[in-house]
């Protein structure tokens, strides 16, 4: 036999389509040709191929040696197609028996030494294999270092290999000889602990709005002089959130398994992304000519938390106003498409004057009126309009800071926060923030007086239809806390306070 069909996947975005890698042995002058629209990573797998057959024990075979992935016009890139290619040419050549090959998919790059490595977006790929071949469908065969994590798709029957010569000898078994053992899923370690919310002391107006923000996954910008504790706080913050679905587990860890990333010791934590501010747009939305995730996409089911929000480029910021909309970023290129889920919930902090000390008691700020406008400008008014929660964060007085901290812990504030997400989701099934217009008519309903509230505030600020609706959602979070079923005037009140925003959007 001088041709061999080994399975394998390719990445396009969160997806990983099937590719067919068909190798074909032909008489002629020695040659290996990689053809099916290969990028340089793929093409240099002749070099890595051949050496890690030779050093596994078997023959590089002297024919003119043809490689084609299929389907052609789906590009392929990384090593992770170096395991298919040495085994599809081990069949072709008889060196392996061609026919168990169907019942497995493979991926893994090869060492020099036939040791396989790691790859990027193993978990995306065994969602795929899990999903077209169903329960009791193919097998995957990958590098040992991917194991846990594509185990963590439920029912895949995984097989991780240490070398090159591990599968073959694997694929080469008889019954009764010893195979590669199936990995079972690993007993999953508990979300690690984060700072404690007792370590800040005062600021209880912050911590309360930090705790509404939790409990509905509502977006927060923290304003401030330097040293209130914008960040501290931040830091804190995913020690309140509630706790992730297995659902939204798989999804987080599939998005960070496409970067190589993923750390199953991270496992059912919220991710918490803090990307500088000299970051450009491409590595908050992702980008490249291989399209790959960024920054509001390893957020996803997280915290992004961009600290000196002004100081990021005015274009870059702009760039989040869609995904804050939409949970979703799409990446277009000449050649390819990609979509990556960007569900993220946005902490931000800044100052409000270029020193910082724009209405401090002190008086020590000399910044004129007109640079603190260009420098709250830089935060356009659509962005600002679409954050839910915009605070000022004060002085901390120095008896404050003398004083024991006594304040509540995250522990304490967390039980709170899962009880009323716990009621947001028996309700309507998902939370507060991604309420659609209809479902904020259906359930964040006020009574007359907070309605009347509410109409009052909107003709005072000027308020757009989306701070309508976000201060709606907002309400029926702190009623979600309260216990109450239905949104009253105290609720329409505090969401309205709140929303101390720059200037009006």
């Amino acid at each position: 036999m001088s041709l061999a069909v080994v399975r394998s996947r390719a990445l396009a975005g969160m997806e990983a389509p099937e590719v067919n890698v068909e190798v074909h042995l032909a008489n002629g002058l020695p040659a290996f040709h990689i053809v099916g629209l290969a990028d340089t990573e793929v093409k240099e797998a002749r070099d890595r191929v051949r050496a890690a057959i030779h050093n596994a024990g078997y023959e590089m075979p002297a024919h003119r040696i043809t490689v084609s992935l299929a389907p052609a016009d789906l590009p392929k890139e990384s090593g992770r197609f170096d395991l298919p290619i040495a085994l599809g040419i081990l069949a072709a050549s008889q060196q392996i028996p061609a026919g168990t090959l169907d019942r497995y998919e493979f991926a893994g790059e090869l060492s020099l030494t036939g040791e396989l490595r790691p790859i990027r977006g193993a978990l995306a790929m065994t969602f795929a294999m899990r999903r077209a071949s169903g329960p009791g469908g193919r097998a995957f065969i990958l590098p040992a270092g991917n194991a846990d994590e594509a185990a963590l798709v439920s029912d895949a029957c995984i097989y991780p290999a240490a070398t090159l010569l591990d599968v073959c000898r694997h694929l080469c078994a008889r019954d009764g000889e010893a195979r590669l053992p199936r990995h079972l899923p690993q007993p999953m370690p508990g979300p690690a602990g984060s700072a404690d919310f007792a370590d800040v002391k005062g600021q209880q107006t912050v911590k309360r709005a930090l705790e509404v923000a939790a409990a509905g996954l509502h977006s927060v910008l923290l304003v401030g002089p330097p040293g209130a504790g914008k960040t501290m706080l931040a830091s804190r913050f995913g020690g309140l959130l509630p706790a992730m679905s297995d659902d939204e587990a798989l999804e987080a860890a599939a998005v960070q398994s496409l970067t190589g990333g993923f750390d199953i010791g991270d496992w059912k934590m919220r991710p918490f992304r803090a990307p500088h501010h000299t970051s450009s747009g491409a590595a908050l939305v992702g980008g490249g000519s291989v399209p790959r995730p960024g920054e509001i996409s390893l957020a996803h089911h997280g915290v992004l938390f961009l600290d000196e929000l002004p100081e990021f480029d005015r274009r870059v910021l702009e760039v989040l106003r869609e995904p804050l909309e939409s949970g979703r970023v799409t990446i277009s290129r000449a050649a390819r498409q990609a979509e990556f889920p960007a569900r993220f919930q946005l902490i931000a902090a800044m100052n409000p004057c270029p020193c910082g000390y724009h209405g401090h008691p002190s008086g020590q700020c000399r910044c004129p009126p007109d640079m603190i406008d260009r420098y709250q400008g830089r935060i356009s008014g659509p962005l600002l309009d679409r954050i839910d929660i915009q605070i000022e964060v004060g002085p901390i007085p120095p008896d404050t800071l003398q004083a024991d901290a006594d304040g509540e812990s995250s522990a304490v504030i967390a039980a709170r926060v899962q009880a009323a997400f716990a009621r947001q989701l028996a309700r309507q099934r998902k939370s507060n923030r991604d309420l659609s217009t209809r479902e904020i008519d259906r359930y964040c309903k006020p009574d007359r007086h907070g309605l009347s509230t509410l109409r009052g505030a909107m003709l005072k600020f000027h308020w757009s239809a989306r701070a309508y609706h976000r201060i709606l959602r907002v309400a029926r979070t702190i009623a979600d806390l309260q216990g109450a079923a239905t949104i009253g005037e105290a609720h329409i009140s505090e969401a309205i306070q709140l929303r101390r925003a720059l200037r009006a959007p």
